[in-house]
C-alpha cells in the first residue's frame, strides 16, 4: 500500500534527508514539500495525506500550533532538534519523534511504525481488502521487505531476534521489544521473556506452550495473563 507523505520544515536540507530517506522505501510517496506550517494547512485544505514529517520551530505557526489546528491529522512523525518538546509531542498523539540527526535505522523505526499503524487500521475498516502490512528488517547489511501477515514468532538470542517467517528466518540486531513496537499492535503479543507470536498464526494452546505450525513456543508464567487475555 502506497504511503502519501508531507514534508512540513523550513530547512532545504532538512527536506533532503527525508526525501532521500523515503526513497529508499518503495511505498513512500511524497505529496509536497512545504516549507511552512501555513503552506501546510493550504495544501491540506484540498488534500489528504498518510503521515506527515514535522519540524518544531518554525516560523508563522509553530509545528505543534499547527497540529492543534488539524481537526483529523494524519500520522505524524516529529523532526526536531529540540528535544524537550517530546512530552507535549506524545500527549498531542505523535507517533514517533526523531531528534535531528537522526540515521536512517531510527527513521526507518519510526516509518514502520507510522506506517504499521496506519495500515492496521485500515485493515480493520477495509476488511475485505487483502493489502497487507510490510515492514523493513535490517539483516546482513541490508534491508528486507517481509509481510507482517507471513511473520509466526519472535524469539530472543542474546543480543539479536529472529524473526521467524513462514518460509524463511531473518535475524535481526533488535530487541523483541522494540520490534513490537514496529509491529501492528492488535496482532502480537509477548508470551515469554524470549517469545512474542502473531495471534492470528495461532493453531492450538495446550498448557504452557503455544503451538504455530510445526513450532512449539513456551508461555512464561510472568506472561501468561497476555494469554488468558486472548482467551476471553
Amino acid at each position: 500500500m502506497k504511503i502519501r507523505y508531507l514534508i512540513v520544515d523550513d530547512e532545504y536540507v532538512a527536506h533532503d534527508i527525508i526525501k532521500g530517506y523515503c526513497d529508499l522505501l518503495p511505498n513512500m510517496v511524497l505529496q509536497k514539500n512545504c516549507y511552512d506550517a501555513l503552506e501546510a494547512l493550504d495544501y491540506l485544505n484540498t488534500n489528504e495525506v498518510d503521515l506527515i514529517f514535522l519540524d518544531l520551530n518554525m516560523p508563522k505557526l509553530k509545528g505543534f500550533d499547527f497540529l492543534k489546528t488539524l481537526s483529523a491529522p494524519p500520522k505524524v512523525i516529529v523532526t526536531t532538534a529540540y528535544s524537550e518538546f517530546a512530552l507535549e509531542g506524545y500527549e498531542l498523539n505523535v507517533t514517533d519523534y526523531l531528534l535531528k540527526p537522526f540515521s536512517f535505522e531510527r527513521f526507518l523505526k519510526a516509518v514502520n511504525k507510522a506506517t504499521g499503524t496506519f495500515e492496521a487500521k485500515s485493515v480493520v475498516q477495509k476488511s475485505d481488502q487483502s493489502k497487507s502490512t510490510t515492514i523493513f528488517l535490517k539483516a546482513d547489511k541490508k534491508y528486507t521487505q517481509v509481510n507482517v501477515n507471513d511473520i509466526l514468532y519472535l524469539e530472543s538470542v542474546g543480543n539479536y531476534a529472529k524473526v521467524i517467517l513462514k518460509d524463511e528466518v531473518v535475524t535481526v540486531r533488535e530487541k523483541i521489544s522494540d520490534l513490537l513496537e514496529s509491529l501492528p499492535a492488535e496482532g502480537f503479543i509477548q508470551v515469554h521473556k524470549s517469545y512474542a507470536v502473531a495471534t492470528h498464526h495461532i493453531h492450538s494452546i495446550e498448557g504452557n506452550r503455544i503451538f504455530i505450525d510445526e513450532h512449539t513456543v513456551p508461555i512464561g508464567k510472568v506472561y501468561k495473563m497476555n494469554v488468558d487475555q486472548l482467551l476471553k
